[in-house]
């Protein structure tokens, strides 16, 4: 017996890995109306992991919270999933504006802090031991971006 593998099969995986290739994080989004789409997340989970960094940030969040009487899936279901496998865990509700940026606040301030460890000890002097040339990583934020300094070099009339 032989396996034979189309070459659209080979296409699809050249893109997919290509597609996750450098990635830090994923939202996993599902809609708290339509339980096929929680029942998705399995499926884009397995791809995440299949194809991306092992220590990419992964929230699942559960949109439409403000169409609470039309539930289909149990924010505990949810919950209990994110827990097993390891994710953070937010409902939104984009049409409400409610906990959207909070999301992207959470995985964002995750990466950063994930990077953050990687770049405190340089790939040279992880594997001796010595953490004398640490490196840091300058975060600017939209609208907190700092003032010019004025400096008295280099100014010509």
């Amino acid at each position: 017996m032989s396996l034979h593998t189309s070459g659209d099969d080979l296409r699809y995986r050249a893109v997919t890995s290509a597609y996750y290739r450098g990635s830090v994080g994923a939202m996993l989004v599902y809609d708290i109306t339509k339980p096929q789409s929680f029942d998705h997340v399995t499926k884009w989970l397995e791809e995440l992991r299949a194809h991306a960094d092992n220590n990419i940030v992964v929230m699942l969040v559960g949109n439409k919270s403000d169409l609470g009487t039309l539930r289909a899936v149990p924010s505990e279901d949810a919950k209990e999933f994110a827990q097993r496998e390891n994710l953070f865990f937010m409902e939104a509700s984009a049409l409400e504006a409610t906990n959207v940026e909070s999301a992207f606040v959470t995985v964002l301030t995750e990466i950063y802090r994930i990077l953050g460890k990687k770049s405190l000890i340089p790939n040279e002097e992880a594997e001796s031991g010595s953490s004398s040339l640490l490196k840091g990583t300058k975060l600017v934020v939209p609208g907190q971006e700092p003032e010019p300094q004025a400096s008295s070099c280099c100014w010509s009339s």
